[in-house]
């Protein structure tokens, strides 16, 4: 009987130091302040399309050489009526002309696929002169 006893207090210790560790393991880590610099708006040529800003201070290298920059649109209504705008952060591939849309509204868009612009005036505005500043 002792040795039963022994074994249940293994097996439950064991799930309970598990469950903590799992715990533990999954809560965020305590947030630190994060200081925004200030926004550098660029608009470029709107189009029938809409509008398209990107901001300057958000330019960014990533570890494959790539540009990350924020950027924000809004589309035109049929009423002319205020759109709402969207802001998605893109990475540029600028050898290639392609971009992919990383986070869309502040959520992560994991494993987007890289795209060309096609007909998009205003994501081809946006590649050029992301890719044209002196900024990168």
């Amino acid at each position: 009987m002792n040795n039963y006893l022994m074994t249940r207090v293994h097996q439950w210790l064991t799930s309970a130091l598990s469950a903590l560790l799992i715990v533990v393991v999954t809560q965020p880590v305590v947030a630190q302040p994060v200081f925004a610099g200030p926004v550098d708006w660029r608009e470029v040529p709107s189009t029938s399309e809409g509008q398209q800003w990107w901001d300057a201070g958000s330019l960014r290298r990533t570890r494959e050489g790539n540009v990350s920059v924020l950027s924000r649109y809004s589309l035109k209504t049929e009423d002319e009526s205020p759109a709402l705008g969207t802001l998605v952060v893109m990475e540029i591939d600028c050898d290639q002309s392609l971009y992919r849309d990383t986070q869309k509204n502040g959520l992560p868009r994991f494993r987007a696929d890289w795209e060309a612009p096609a007909e998009d005036d205003l994501i081809t505005e946006v590649i050029n002169a992301v890719c044209s500043s002196e900024l990168v």
